[in-house]
């Protein structure tokens, strides 16, 4: 390991208690190096505006920023033990290549300050991605309930049948889900949109940092003003992000329960792509849905992830070295969420329905509601219909499409009300 910043003469480093301190954060700092990258030079950029840096100076930093960036990228760099963490790898690097400019760098910062700003970047491009997937999702829900909105499907509460149901009730339940959780991964996006580059260690720094400069030049909204606050809201901001990820993945989940129960040869309403079965390793006869089963069980790492976090966040003001466990939970959550979120829209847009397995599944008993409501309109009281419709001598005859075009309350079967969700849809994009 390069020498620590942080080393005091004539103490030595005990190599168990480093490697406790370090944590996995050599492994994990992979993930937010290019960010790391870009953040430095921001600040060189920030140091250079107030004479810390030469211009020359700012130019070879610069230039083996790039150089790293380019070379971690393409596996000529690795971050690995020969470091400390990240932070420490892209010092040592400029060090190597520009001796004592390369130590300038560090000026007016802290260790702190870098990953905030590392994870900070990383928060935002994760969030968007989310976003992106869930608007990619909806919008392949939202085609689907148009092309296949009269389509009867059992209705269940209760995992019991209970009314008729249709395809497009089933693809506009998802839409609109998915919408909320484009809009809220936004939302949360705008939320944490702040830059804490410059705030050091909580207290600011005894120089006229140009912060505004490194707001712009990192592509942040706003700048997070106080230097405490920066460091209060760390683990705060992660939560909320996890949170706008985990909106998605209780949907996601609900998906896959479906899918599960569908697919299943007591229902048989499903037929998922090939590619997203698997064959039994012990009985030859079946092909095993797992890859809706590991969906179904991912909302769990989102959920532990969040946990941790919140389990850190008990502490007084100021920084605490307790938060630097949080990037593995950060990495860990997003890393399986998104996985699993990335396999929906293609799942959905190619799954098959077998509307003759469906409609063989309607029976009597699901036009009792229907019945209850016409008698109600005709004005029976309603526990009265209640009473005469549950008598099963009046279930028979049922029609799934007049069930359907009779539902009209706004958004039910007959009104589908599918051009305000698009409209809704189309302010995310």
């Amino acid at each position: 390991m390069s020498d620590l910043l942080w080393q005091k003469p004539g103490v030595a480093v005990d190599a168990q208690i480093q490697a406790f301190l370090a944590g996995d954060d050599v492994v994990l700092d992979r993930e937010f190096f290019l960010h790391d990258i870009a953040a430095s030079r921001a600040h060189a950029e920030g140091l250079q505006r107030i004479g810390i840096l030469s211009a020359d100076e700012l130019a070879g930093i610069a230039r083996e920023l790039d150089a790293l960036a380019e070379d971690f990228s393409g596996g000529a760099f690795v971050l690995d033990e020969r470091f400390e963490d990240g932070h420490s790898a892209i010092e040592a690097r400029l060090v190597e290549r520009l001796g004592d400019t390369g130590r300038r760098i560090h000026t007016g910062r802290s260790r702190n300050d870098q990953v905030l700003v590392a994870t900070r970047l990383w928060l935002k491009e994760k969030l968007a991605r989310t976003q992106a997937l869930c608007v990619e999702t909806a919008g392949i829900a939202l085609q689907r309930a148009r092309a296949e909105a009269d389509v009867p499907l059992p209705g269940y509460t209760h995992l019991q049948r209970a009314v008729v149901s249709s395809l497009g009730m089933w693809w506009g339940t998802w839409a609109e889900a998915f919408i909320d959780n484009a809009a809220r991964a936004r939302d949360t996006h705008a939320w944490v949109d702040a830059n804490p580059l410059g705030s050091a260690a909580g207290y600011g720094v005894n120089l006229a940092l140009d912060r505004d400069h490194g707001t712009g030049a990192l592509g942040f909204a706003r700048m997070q003003l106080s230097p405490p606050y920066a460091q209060l809201s760390r683990g705060k901001f992660e939560l909320a992000a996890i949170e706008a990820l985990g909106s998605a993945m209780l949907d996601l989940r609900r998906v896959a329960w479906d899918l599960s129960l569908f697919t299943s040869a007591e229902f048989g309403f499903v037929a998922l792509p090939a590619q997203y079965t698997t064959g039994s390793s012990i009985m030859p006869n079946k092909r095993n849905p797992d890859v809706i089963e590991l969906m179904r069980a991912t909302y769990a790492s989102v959920a532990a992830a969040r946990s941790e976090i919140e389990q850190l966040l008990s502490l007084p003001s100021g920084y605490h070295r307790d938060l630097q466990l949080s990037k593995g939970a950060l990495f860990h959550g997003f890393g399986k969420g998104l996985q699993a979120l990335a396999l929906l829209p293609d799942l959905l847009r190619n799954l098959e329905w077998k509307p003759e397995r469906m409609r063989a599944a309607l029976e009597p008993s699901m036009y009792a509601t229907d019945l209850a409501v016409d008698m109600a309109k005709q004005g029976v009281p309603f526990r009265d219909a209640y009473r005469q419709a549950a008598d099963p001598a009046r279930w028979a005859g049922g029609d799934p499409a007049a069930s359907l075009a009779a539902r009209t309350s706004p958004g039910a079967a007959g009104d589908l009300r599918l051009d305000a969700l698009q409209a809704r849809l189309a302010a995310l994009r």
